[in-house]
């Protein structure tokens, strides 16, 4: 069974593992190609984007893919546009793994926003120390605000697009309690802003901020299109085996 996962999140890398030998698929991982310095992969693994729709739908054909699998950040909606229209012009099977959202909790103090922009609107005029966890695409609504931001990503950010009183932290998660609370404290912050991702590599700066009284301002998920959606890397296995049973003897 010939298999796309577009990845780049923990959970492609652990589906990755999880297929890595299995003789009844042929499994590639596909990279935006974003990251300098990406993860390994357990799969062989092609980097860059197809140029849309229409470039996704000839590799599929091309390829001859058997299913494809959205293994991309909760936040790449255009990618799992794509691919959810490409999967469609080509009649291939789809499946979007989305990793359950992060919920409050008593003790939070969570400002919910739906974009970047509301998010640099809610800190308000008053000068405060900011630690960003954006990632470095979204950093724009924030460059002309007075604040102090700590700003953490893997790669460094285009200085064209850096807020003017900022400093760069490259770091990539899991990240630990302990030490995001001392890295809030060290640096004074007032405030944490931060997309809604989900999963456990970089939760620990929520319970940091709860254990300080911190608040966060949260931007939500943007919506996933009506497509076949699970939570974790089991659940795809057990789609495959679906589909894997379903192929064609001789397949």
């Amino acid at each position: 069974m010939r298999l796309l996962i577009l990845g780049g999140t923990t959970e492609a890398t652990d589906l990755g593992r999880a297929l890595a030998g299995d003789v009844r698929y042929d499994a590639k991982i596909s990279l935006a190609g974003r990251t300098v310095r990406p993860v390994p992969q357990p799969l062989p693994t092609r980097s860059g984007g197809f140029g849309g729709v229409a470039g996704l739908a000839a590799y599929l054909r091309d390829h001859r893919i058997d299913a494809l699998i959205d293994a991309t950040h909760p936040f790449a909606a255009r990618m799992t546009e794509n691919a959810v229209a490409a999967a469609r012009d080509t009649d291939t099977p789809l499946l979007v793994v989305l990793r359950p959202a992060w919920q409050p909790v008593p003790g939070d103090r969570w400002t919910m926003v739906g974009t970047m922009q509301a998010a640099a609107e809610a800190l308000g005029d008053a000068p405060q120390r900011v630690f960003l966890t954006v990632g470095q695409k979204d950093l724009l609504p924030f460059r002309a605000l007075p604040h102090a931001f700590v700003l953490r990503s893997v790669d460094p950010p285009p200085p064209e697009n850096l807020p003017a009183r900022v400093e760069f932290i490259a770091a990539r998660g899991p990240f630990l309690e302990p030490d995001e609370r001392r890295l809030l404290e060290h640096h004074r912050i007032d405030v944490i802003v931060t997309k809604n991702s989900g999963g456990t590599a970089t939760e620990a700066k929520l319970a940091a901020a709860r254990a300080l009284g911190l608040p966060v301002v949260m931007v939500q998920r943007p919506p996933v299109p009506p497509v076949p959606t699970v939570g974790s890397v089991a659940d795809v296995l057990a789609w495959l085996e679906r589909h894997h049973a379903a192929l064609p003897r001789g397949e």
